[in-house]
């Protein structure tokens, strides 16, 4: 495709993308279907200029309101991610200098506000947690990539192995530093279309994912409730932690996210995973397993702000309204699947969540209302106990706590109790 169509393209997908009114995914997946004739180059290049954009977008805007064109044009020349000398090719003379000129420029010399590109709100409530050098540290972060995380299904295939299989057809994998199920990639090769994915060895997890499933620590044999368990991904990974035993109900209120769960589980192999569709987190269904379970994991809705190098949007999407809204809705799920327990069982609460407005203070609102029944079992304990590297340096106030800037992952909190 010539410079100047792929640009063009690219100025018609940010049009689409900045206006926030829908997960820049979905933007991009309904823009690519429209556009099946894309190349994979082409449609790489689109989807990390948006996302580029969208991170660094009051970067960009600023430094748009020079030079000419449309302000969509501008922006997509500042984000562009493919080869600047393509991109050359379809720029004027003038617009070859402003290019050069701003992506020269020296960013330690510009306000915070346009370093970091966060919305004051949530840069306030970030610089409250954390002291300046951390902050600073995890805009940056933020502002990259995330690095492509797989979790090797161990009831299929060893680690080992399939690093071998993956290198073998040239995809080279660097062991996560403390998930023992999980493989860090770099870049974005197609690993969909390789034997090790197609048979079920892997899956594309997070490794602050896997380490939650970890948290939990479930035992073969088993009853154990994923809770909000959406399209299944820590649900795939305790089904293996189990063994394919015991009984795993996948449980969530919409259908439509269970529904992507059951490829997956056929890929797996796992035949011990009962997904079911609940109305709210006070269904008949939850009533029936009241102090039957032993394993519970509150993977709660939350505003998703740790996984801002995946999803840059979310950060211009939502707000502190949004924020004050899901806390209520978490304690409301939390106090509801904590009913599920037996005596001795364990509970996690978890988000992958940057605000302590959503992590800490709801955690301790629990404690406050139901320390008679539960104990907190410190994160560095439980970890240890599933043989967890490095586990203490995971462990903040006896939560979990990882931060992109820290540990590699995207930002999770999570709390584990067990009822008394």
């Amino acid at each position: 495709m010539h410079p100047n169509a792929l640009l063009d393209l690219t100025v018609e997908l940010l049009r689409e993308v900045m206006k926030f009114t829908e997960p820049s995914d979905h933007v991009l997946s309904e823009f690519f279907r429209r556009r099946r004739a894309l190349g994979s180059q082409e449609r790489h290049t689109l989807a990390e200029t948006a996302y580029a954009a969208v991170r660094r977008r009051l970067l960009y805007q600023h430094q748009a309101q020079s030079g000419t064109g449309s302000l969509e044009r501008r922006l997509a020349i500042l984000a562009w991610q493919g080869d600047k000398s393509y991109l050359y090719r379809g720029l004027g003379p003038n617009e070859k200098v402003w290019a050069r000129e701003m992506h020269n420029v020296d960013l330690a010399t510009l306000p915070d506000k346009l370093r970091h590109n966060l919305p004051d709100w949530l840069a306030s409530a970030l610089h409250q947690q954390l002291d300046d050098v951390n902050f600073q540290a995890l805009a940056a972060a933020l502002n990259e990539p995330a690095p492509l995380d797989l979790r090797v299904n161990l009831l299929k295939a060893k680690r080992a192995d399939v690093q071998a299989a993956l290198s073998a057809v040239g995809i080279h994998t660097e062991t996560t530093p403390y998930s023992p199920w999980g493989l860090r990639v770099p870049g974005k090769p197609a690993l969909q279309r390789t034997e090790s994915f197609l048979r079920g060895d892997v899956e594309v997890q997070d490794e602050g994912s896997q380490l939650l499933a970890l948290l939990l620590d479930a035992k073969r044999g088993e009853m154990v409730v994923d809770f909000c368990a959406g399209a299944g991904g820590k649900t795939l990974a305790l089904g293996a932690a189990m063994r394919n035993t015991g009984r795993l109900y996948a449980f969530d209120v919409s259908g439509h996210r269970l529904d992507a769960l059951k490829p997956r589980m056929a890929r797996s192999g796992l035949s011990n995973v009962y997904p079911a569709q609940i109305a709210h987190e006070n269904d008949d269904r939850i009533k029936r397993l009241s102090g039957k379970i032993q394993r519970v994991l509150v993977d709660a809705p939350c505003t998703g702000l740790g996984t801002l190098r995946r999803n840059p949007d979310l950060k211009w999407r939502q707000s502190p309204k949004d924020v004050a809204e899901l806390q209520v809705r978490q304690q409301a799920i939390l106090a509801s699947a904590s009913r599920l327990l037996a005596p001795g069982g364990r509970l996690v609460y978890a988000t992958c969540s940057l605000l302590r407005a959503e992590n800490e203070a709801v955690a301790e609102a629990f404690e406050a209302d139901q320390g008679r029944e539960f104990e907190r079992v410190p994160a560095a304990e439980a970890l240890a106990e599933a043989k967890i590297e490095g586990a203490a340096g995971l462990d903040e106030g006896g939560f979990l706590r990882l931060w992109p800037h820290r540990h590699g992952t995207d930002g999770f909190f999570a709390a584990a109790w067990r009822r008394r």
